[in-house]
């Protein structure tokens, strides 16, 4: 499709850009930046005055479900959801059934997306077979078939010379590990953040120092063999400092964190809500203000959904036989905006943390709008006020612990590869 997108505030920092402008695009790609463009022959004009334009939004951690557990949701629905969210690439994780641990799988995922699916989706494969923690799976086989990192996100790799040798393996070929940080001797029957609130509910507690030590070792096996290391979902101060020291030393290790750790805190949990019940908890206020001055120094180097659709089943259930995760794809932008809002974070650096820098660490040819560049643009309206209502969300599930709040921020057009595939008007 051929569009010019008219009057909006460009935001692009991996040119530096944020200046209102107009883009034209043609034959799925942009064609330019600048003011006073002209619209080319048969394209839709849209106006985007008031508005905040953007390099697609990249979800590098979401789970899709599919193959094998689609009564959760599919990549039909996830991608709708993610389209709804603003987002033009998502990155789904392995723990599917089967895993997502050879060629078939992946080959799958990535006929199907191309099928039926709305936005980008890059498969992330296993680190182990079956992301059992027992033998490295093929990543040569699935980087080909077009997994773009691995991880046994949903589990940690609990052997640590394992670790190492995927770390060593992955260098070689040019693929991210991904890190489920966690010690499951340290969590045992936890089924919350150790601390007060847990105490008063009378749930057993998953200690900080679950996911401190397990990031320490990560950290230290990422030096040791000068790999590249991301480290998911992260929620506590105390990870944060090990990777902010790790980062000032050389070690080559990015992070990512979520809207619900800089939104929540574990005083959400009370009365048993099992919606505010994930993996890795809902933590302190120190946490949460630990979080937001990652995000701002750039310790954090991304913001990504962990987007965990559960079936009413196994959700509205006594709190400790509950599923862990929340669906986040449409509620993560007007929660990351309210960290514009709050001075946490400038409009470029989120866009960053959104679109160029989840680009850069899976190594993808998103993120930006250089002329030649993929369409793939979000355009943003910062004033749009919403509520969060369950039968209006795209996803299958509807395992969220925001629903009935007001949100203010939404994606106005959502295009990918130049085509409009969802528009809020």
């Amino acid at each position: 499709m051929n569009l010019l997108i008219k009057g909006g505030r460009v935001i692009d920092p991996s040119q530096g850009i944020d200046e209102v402008l107009d883009i034209v695009v043609e034959n799925g790609a942009v064609k330019e930046l600048g003011a006073g463009l002209k619209a080319p022959a048969g394209a839709e004009t849209i106006d985007a005055a008031g508005m905040i334009v953007t390099p697609g939004l990249i979800d590098m951690h979401v789970h899709l479900r599919d193959p094998g557990l689609e009564y959760k949701e599919d990549i039909i629905t996830g991608t709708k959801a993610a389209a709804a969210g603003g987002f033009t690439s998502v990155a789904c994780m392995p723990n599917t059934k089967p895993v997502n641990d050879n060629k078939a799988v992946t080959s799958y995922i990535v006929a199907k997306a191309k099928a039926e699916g709305l936005v980008n989706v890059f498969p992330v494969g296993a680190i182990t077979q079956g992301s059992k923690g027992e033998a490295l799976a093929e990543m040569g086989d699935l980087k080909e078939a077009g997994c773009v990192a691995v991880s046994d996100d949903g589990r940690p790799v609990t052997s640590s010379e394992l670790m190492r040798r995927a770390l060593e393996y992955a260098k070689g070929m040019g693929i991210m590990v991904i890190s489920h940080a966690e010690d499951l001797s340290l969590v045992g029957e936890g089924v919350m953040n150790e601390g007060f609130v847990s105490t008063e509910l009378g749930l057993k507690g998953i200690p900080w120092a679950a996911e401190d030590a397990a990031t320490a070792r990560e950290v230290y096996l990422a030096e040791f063999t000068d790999s590249p290391l991301h480290i998911a979902h992260v929620s506590t101060k105390g990870s944060l400092r090990i990777i902010r020291n790790a980062k000032t030393r050389g070690v080559k290790v990015t992070c990512e964190t979520a809207p619900h750790y800089f939104t929540l805190t574990d005083d959400a949990v009370r009365g048993y809500n099992t919606n505010a019940k994930m993996n890795p908890p809902l933590r302190t206020a120190d946490d949460m203000a630990a979080i937001k001055a990652a995000l701002a120094d750039g310790t954090i180097d991304a913001i990504a959904t962990d987007h965990a659709p559960h079936h009413l089943d196994e959700k509205d259930v006594e709190f400790n036989v509950a599923l862990n995760g929340i669906i986040g794809l449409e509620t993560s932008l007007p929660l990351s905006l309210k960290l514009v809002e709050e001075g946490v974070l400038t409009l470029p650096a989120l866009v960053e943390k959104m679109a160029c820098n989840p680009a850069k660490i899976l190594g993808i040819d998103r993120g930006t709008l250089k002329a030649g560049a993929v369409a793939d643009i979000t355009v943003i309206d910062p004033k749009a006020t919403w509520t969060v209502e369950a039968d209006r969300l795209a996803s299958k599930s509807k395992n969220s612990p925001f629903l009935g709040w007001e949100m203010k921020g939404a994606a106005a057009y959502t295009i990918v590869s130049g085509k409009v595939v969802y528009s809020r008007s």
